[in-house]
């Protein structure tokens, strides 16, 4: 499982360094605005970071939603739809980097806060009320005297702008600092209670609140990267329920909208019955490939 978590840890880390690549950005303290800006990153990876090199989707998506010249926005979606159907929620084990830092925050010692199971089931469909509502909704139809909305989610809510574009750029800009008010206030209250929690819980960002994750989440079921239990070969051990950080119940629904593939249930079953790959790369071990070639 170590070495699991560890192979999972350095493509997380690559992740975030190739989505944050600008350096001068963070020297100078400043944004780049270069074409390749317009770009999606598959993560949420904030647009203000002073190294980011992409977009973030959830953010791209609701600047097109809340322009005054509102058209369907193909690319975004379709960028979306795209990632989503071809990864699935491995975007979120893998390849994000605020989910990077939640999984460092967890490995500091400390007690650990296991949240009630009724309570957990409840706040799991918070993250899906954030996509349709802020993200969605608000832009389109809360708007300004010219037609224009802000992006409610990145400028209310998410604790990615201030810790990756609201701290930097406040540090190196001294005009910034004095129009510091209360939303920023109000941002790193947020910021700070992402971290304070993420220590305590396995990624409750991640779990409560990402509409990102929530996006994915609606299309793992259909996604090409599928993970799979062979039933004749498990023995109802539960260890890999017990190890699941986001509390999959992995023998009942491996796919579920929950599983980011961090492959930890895989890495500790001794009877080898959990399986994960491409439908069309997997080596004939999930259903689909066995119902092909049994027919």
């Amino acid at each position: 499982m170590k070495k699991t978590e560890k192979r999972r840890h350095i493509i997380q880390l690559i992740a975030t360094v190739v989505s944050n690549g600008y350096l001068i950005g963070f020297t100078q303290g400043r944004i780049q605005t270069g074409g390749q800006k317009f770009v999606c990153v598959p993560g949420l990876n904030c647009y203000s970071c002073p190294g980011a090199v992409g977009a973030c989707p959830i953010g791209a998506l609701q600047a097109v939603l809340g322009d005054r010249k509102f058209q369907f926005s193909y690319y975004v979606f379709g960028f979306l739809l795209f990632v989503s159907v071809l990864l699935g929620r491995v975007v979120c084990g893998f390849l994000c980097p605020f989910g990077f830092l939640q999984d460092l925050l967890y490995k500091i010692k400390s007690p650990k806060i296991k949240v009630p199971t009724k309570l957990d089931r409840g706040l799991r469909y918070l993250k899906y009320v954030m996509l349709a509502v802020p993200v969605i909704v608000l832009p389109i139809f809360l708007t300004n005297s010219f037609g224009t909305a802000p992006p409610y989610f990145c400028q209310y809510i998410c604790p990615v702008g201030t810790l990756e574009g609201g701290i930097p750029l406040t540090l190196k800009n001294e005009s910034l600092r004095g129009m510091i008010g209360w939303l920023f206030n109000w941002k790193m209250f947020l910021l700070l209670l992402t971290i304070v929690t993420s220590i305590l819980i396995c990624r409750p960002f991640c779990k409560y609140v990402c509409p990102l994750g929530a996006f994915y989440g609606l299309f793992q079921r259909f996604s090409f990267y599928h993970m799979e239990v062979d039933a004749s070969r498990c023995d109802h051990c539960g260890a890999c329920e017990k190890i699941c950080p986001m509390g999959v119940e992995v023998t009942k629904n491996i796919n579920s909208p929950e599983c980011i593939r961090c492959g930890q249930c895989k890495s500790v079953c001794h009877t080898d019955a959990i399986s994960a790959g491409f439908i069309l790369g997997c080596g004939g071990s999930c259903k689909t490939c066995k119902k092909e070639k049994e027919a």
